[in-house]
């Protein structure tokens, strides 16, 4: 009974923020005829309006809502692309937020883009560990070979994991330091939707939080499954 209550509660923590985020943003995802543009148009906006000519958007299929800053793009959904909902608007505002910081050369986001690309060079090293075990250890018939390679691999997981969490900060601030803001002293939204809004932006921030957290359950299978 304790083992089955511990296991929903780790499910309950590891995915409660993305079942969340998720709710949010359909719940808010309804086009409304008082919005008078969709989310590309915003985003084009704020660009033009910040002196941004070098960020372009474009609407991604498969890869979400993200900013990158080596293309200098910020990309959206094809329904926050196209669609004039508050979520639409909300979702934009928050990765133009991430353009903002680029263009103002701010440290918090220097420092992530710097640690997810390591995290992404760690992943591939951790990866290719996980692969080439079963191979080493068969061929070099050494347990401590395979030791050494499960480490490398879980260690990857783990500061993968870690990088989502500590970069949370310039999450927090392309959402409620840049996009709310914006949206306000603009005008872009109207005051009872504000409430709405704050939420959505909750949201976009914790979404790293939820990858971060979803990650950690893949690293418990792991750990498990090398286990002796």
């Amino acid at each position: 009974m304790h083992f089955v209550l511990l296991t929903l509660l780790v499910l309950a923590i590891v995915f409660g923020p993305q079942l969340w985020a998720r709710y949010i943003f359909k719940r808010y995802s309804q086009p409304l005829p008082r919005i008078p543009g969709t989310g590309g148009e915003l985003a084009v906006h704020l660009l033009e309006r910040f002196d941004m000519d070098g960020v372009k958007v474009e609407k991604s299929e498969k890869q979400g809502d993200h900013y990158d800053p080596f293309r200098k793009v910020v990309c959206l959904s094809v329904s926050n692309h196209d669609d004039n909902s508050l979520t639409a608007v909300a979702v934009a505002a928050h990765e133009v937020g991430h353009a903002i910081q680029h263009h103002r050369d701010e440290p918090m986001l220097k420092w992530r883009t710097r640690l997810a690309v390591f995290a992404m060079v760690v992943q591939k090293i951790g990866a290719a560990a996980m692969l080439a075990m079963p191979i080493v250890m068969a061929i070099s018939r050494a347990p401590v070979s395979g030791v050494f390679l499960a480490a490398i691999g879980l260690g990857s997981m783990l500061i993968a994991t870690l990088v989502h969490l500590v970069t949370l900060p310039v999450e927090i601030d392309a959402s409620f330091g840049k996009a709310l803001p914006v949206l306000k002293e603009g005008q872009y939204i109207q005051p009872q939707d504000e409430a709405a809004v704050r939420q959505i932006l909750r949201a976009a921030a914790l979404t790293y939080v939820a990858a971060s957290l979803a990650s950690l359950l893949n690293l418990w299978r792991w750990v498990r499954i090398l286990r002796p």
